[in-house]
This record gives C-alpha cells, structure tokens and sequence, in this order.
C-alpha cells in the first residue's frame, strides 16, 4: 500500500467519527496516521481474515481503517469488546451494522472463535495471571494456523520503556485512575509466554516515529490441532 492509499484509506475511516466533535477526530486520525502498529497491521494480511476480535478495541479504529481499505469487497466479520461504555458506544455509533462492539471485560469475557485477535496497547491492564488465563482463551479460540496480535510496551527497553510508562500514568491520571497498577513485561518474557501455549511468534518492533519501546508480536497457532 502506498503512502498516499493509506492516506486515502485513513480519511474514510475517519468519515465515520464526524459526531464526536473536530477535537476529538484529530486525536483519532493523528493516532492512526502516527501509530506504525495500524499500517503495521494491514501489511501483515489482516484484512484477508474472515472473522477478527479486537480485544480492547477503543474506539473502532481499527475495524474502521480495515473497511475503509476493503471498501464493499470481502470484509470480515469484526467483532470488538471494550471495557468503557461510552468508548462503545463511539465505536458502535461510528461502524454501526458493520461490526459488533459489545460491552466487557477482557479479563472474563467469551471470546468468540475468530481467524484472528488483536490486542493492541491493553494486555498491562490486566494482572499476570489474567494475562496468562487470556491466552489461553485467545489459544481456544483460534482455529490450526490462526493468529494474535499483541502490541505492547518492552519493559526491558530501559528510556523507551520509561516514556510508556510517563504516558501510561499521565492516561491514567487523566481518566481519574491516578493509582491504578499495570503489569509490564518484557517482549522476552511475553515470547516465552506464548511459545508455552502454544504459539510460535515473530516479535517486530513498532515504536516507529514515536518515542515508546514497543514491540508488536505476531503469534501463529500450530497448524495442526
């Protein structure tokens, strides 16, 4: 995909957020045209998935960048869950019958079975075991072959890793969470995770233009059951 395609594709994504005000579709489109991991994500064939879950998805965006480059042609079946109702409903509103946002908690919710699963920027939220038990439920989800997107912060990337964590805090004090507790790890730690459920992983880094230490691993389900 050429620079000036993904352009193209990033405003008609944004098309879709025109009642959330100009402000806060700034935000959005600079996200999606700053942040490597979407366009990171599209030349890795997600798209070409027949059904996707986005675990923490946001505000949509993701789902609506993958319409927008598809256009009418071939698109899968979206499935997001997000923990904060009123970010759903933005996403709901914005992607309407064209996906579906429900309400949740990844640490619990029923993952349908998919080609695919993102989990992009959330894994920390959750404590280390919930962390391990959600693989475990992405792992049966997924069919022989099937794949997981995790990016996240490497907690072993020492000034990279500090500046996700500054950000982290400074989101989460401006949400009202001033003491909330996020659970790091480093990208060798979390390979080691998932090559233990079962995956076989490639780890790219995806911090490009930014000033973060993250890393987007990209885990295969065996392709055999």
């Amino acid at each position: 995909m050429s620079d000036e395609e993904f352009d193209r594709a990033v405003e008609d994504a944004m098309a879709r957020y025109a009642a959330t005000g100009h402000v806060a579709r700034g935000m959005m489109r600079g996200k999606l045209r700053v942040d490597p991991v979407y366009r990171g994500l599209l030349e890795r064939g997600i798209a070409d998935a027949r059904t996707i879950v986005d675990l923490g998805c946001g505000h949509g965006l993701l789902f609506s960048l993958i319409l927008a480059v598809l256009g009418g042609v071939d698109r899968p079946a979206l499935h997001g869950i997000e923990i904060a109702p009123s970010v759903a409903r933005t996403a709901r509103r914005a992607l309407g019958g064209e996906a579906t946002i429900v309400e949740g908690d990844i640490a619990e919710h029923r993952i349908p079975p998919c080609d695919v699963v993102t989990l992009l920027d959330v894994y920390h939220y959750l404590p280390v075991p919930a962390q391990d038990d959600l693989l475990e439920r992405v792992r049966a989800a997924l069919p022989p072959g099937g794949r997981l997107f995790i990016r996240e912060a490497d907690a072993a990337a020492g000034t990279g890793f500090l500046a996700v964590r500054i950000a982290e805090r400074m989101a989460a004090i401006a949400r009202g969470e001033s003491f909330r507790g996020f659970a790091y790890r480093s990208a060798a730690e979390l390979n080691r995770r998932l090559d233990a459920a079962g995956f076989t992983v490639t780890a790219t880094p995806m911090s490009r233009g930014t000033p973060f230490s993250n890393v987007l691993l990209e885990a295969r389900a065996p392709a055999c059951a």
